[in-house]
């Protein structure tokens, strides 16, 4: 039998910052993950302003790894089939990694135990300690797993959530996308702006992908996007490429149940995504930090009163964002697509604002 103090499902950035800030505290910890690292990971890998404050790593350092860390000094915006923007800033607003390097980085940065390649595919609570798979026991359980995090799901689904779906492909710039300059994401936005497709430079890569807040039709959306984009000249050779899909909640803290006796949610497990973005990974290494702290500060509490205060937190930081109706949403696309016309609305509202969270 294996015994922590805390184990953690979920090798990516909000369960390697919690076992970090756990492990410096003197805290034995484990990290369990299906995936063997570095591993591949379903995101565009757009690190907004505040990521490297969250994480106290200085890009330089990151950069001399030898991993890839491309610099955002600007962004192509438009409505999908209309003319677009162009928004330059003066200064590096934003990064953008590979997450088979990042995770992976992070992770070795923890310090911690890892017992990689290996699913929680069974736990119990027997009143004092989560017991997984029969053979790691540990009073403090913390489910960074993502979406379909086991520990999210031994917790209890609540009803009403509603999942983002989103599909995308990573690989070698060469040869594809010519017309992508580099320091330039380019974002697209449906028609009824209910979700946007992306294509993110990372040096010798280029992440292409689509996401939406609703599921229905999902297939018909991927397949206008990438026959736009390869009809426009702007990415070509993406039936060659390798398409992944993935799901997240990005309605703030109400659906999902983030505490329980001896166990949190972080991150996507939480579902903690920006509503507006559905960028996910400063709200997933913020709250790693803030499930670490709670528990510090509970000095060996894990009663759902010790762990109350990371729930209270969350719900501040991401309030419930409620499901529109249909004619709401048909009026809040009208005045987006408006603000999309306007270099200056473009620039303080949907970057600043929304994607950039300034």
């Amino acid at each position: 039998m294996i015994r922590c103090d805390a184990l953690i499902v979920g090798g990516g950035p909000a369960g390697s910052t919690c076992a970090r800030h756990l492990r410096l505290a003197g805290w034995n910890v484990v990290v369990a993950d299906r995936e063997r690292f570095p591993r591949d990971k379903v995101c565009a890998g757009w690190l907004t302003p505040g990521v490297f404050a969250a994480l106290e790593l200085d890009p330089d350092e990151y950069r001399a790894s030898g991993a890839t860390l491309e610099e955002i000094t600007a962004f192509r915006t438009s409505v999908i089939g209309r003319p677009p923007i162009d928004t330059a800033y003066p200064r590096v607003v934003s990064y953008s990694v590979r997450r088979r390097e990042f995770d992976a980085f992070l992770l070795r940065r923890a310090g911690v135990r890892v017992i990689e390649g290996e699913g929680i595919d069974e736990l119990r609570h027997d009143g004092s300690r989560w017991i997984a798979n029969g053979r790691i026991a540990a009073p403090v359980l913390i489910g960074a797993g993502g979406h379909f995090c086991p520990v999210a799901r031994a917790l209890g689904e609540a009803p009403g959530a509603w999942p983002v779906v989103a599909k995308e492909a990573e690989f070698p710039r060469a040869g594809h996308a010519d017309h992508i300059a580099a320091h330039t994401p380019w974002l697209f936005f449906c028609e009824d702006l209910d979700g946007y497709g992306w294509c993110v430079p990372k040096g010798d890569y280029l992440n292409v992908g689509i996401g939406r807040r609703d599921s229905r039709g999902f297939a018909g959306h991927v397949k206008s996007f990438v026959t736009f984009l390869e009809h426009e000249g702007i990415v070509s050779g993406l039936s060659n490429v390798r398409w992944r899909g993935h799901a997240y909640l990005a309605a703030g803290i109400g659906p999902r149940r983030v505490v329980a006796p001896g166990a949190l949610l972080i991150g996507d497990a939480a579902g903690l995504a920006y509503p507006a973005s559905g960028e996910g990974i400063r709200p997933a290494i913020e709250s790693g930090r803030l499930a670490a702290d709670t528990l510090i500060t509970a000095r060996g509490g894990h009663e759902v009163s010790d762990l109350q205060p990371y729930a209270e937190s969350l719900r501040v930081a991401h309030p419930a964002v409620p499901r529109r109706s249909a004619p709401a949403q048909a009026v809040a696309a009208a005045i987006g697509r408006t603000l999309l016309r306007s270099p200056a609305l473009t620039r303080r509202l949907i970057l600043d604002r929304w994607f950039l969270q300034a």
